[in-house]
């Protein structure tokens, strides 16, 4: 009896320790989508960068609607669209918070790129340069550190989330902690929580560490 309880607490934590990973895995790739995305959306969503003209000004309008719409929508609820779309895994839960991921950070970018010294600005526009230019050497270098610290934020968030949106399917531990509460194996479900309280403890340490070190 000793040796099939000892297989199944192996089993179990082979099970938890690949779902925990899967759930980094999900989190890690819907920020880097999300941050290669958001990057260029935030630009076009900042005021000071497209109050040139009245057309530049209705990009900007529209790129604000977008993102603020796409962001009132929780990623449990992206999750749940994708999981239909896309079906049961993994893949669902990274379109989800990917999309999520879009819109916070267009919306953190873009507040960031607002409140950035004017100088520069109007020093490169002086010179004659196009809005290209004037973005790459007086924008570029004024927002690095703020967006840094925002794709920290959200990585740390994503992380979070990955767990959560496993219970409607989207894949990771969640989704594996999920089946254990609705067999009502409470064992195998505390491993679970175990493994998440640990991960969360050591990404907040470890986010901690890289926003005091390049921020």
């Amino acid at each position: 009896v000793s040796s099939v309880g000892k297989a199944q607490a192996s089993n179990e934590l082979k099970l938890a320790i690949e779902k925990i990973t899967e759930t980094i895995f999900i989190g890690m790739m819907a920020t880097f989508f999300g941050v290669i995305l958001a990057i260029p959306v935030s630009f076009i969503a900042a005021r000071n960068l497209m109050s040139t003209n009245k057309l530049t000004m209705g990009i900007y309008y529209v790129a604000r609607a977008i993102l603020n719409i796409i962001r009132s929508i929780e990623p449990l609820i992206w999750a749940i669209i994708f999981v239909i779309v896309v079906g049961l895994g993994p893949f669902a839960g990274i379109l989800a918070l990917t999309v999520h991921s879009i819109a916070a950070l267009g919306k953190l970018y873009s507040e960031s790129i607002e409140s950035i010294d004017p100088g520069p600005i109007e020093a490169i526009q002086a010179t004659g340069a196009n809005w290209l230019q004037t973005v790459m050497f007086a924008v570029v270098p004024q927002v690095i550190p703020p967006f840094v610290s925002f794709t920290i934020y959200r990585w740390d968030i994503n992380i979070r989330m990955s767990t959560i949106i496993g219970f409607v399917g989207g894949g990771g531990i969640g989704f594996l902690l999920a089946q254990w509460i609705r067999l009502l194996d409470y064992r195998s479900a505390g491993i679970a929580v175990w493994f998440i309280a640990i991960t969360v403890a050591i990404l907040d340490y470890v986010s901690a560490e890289i926003r005091a070190r390049f921020v």
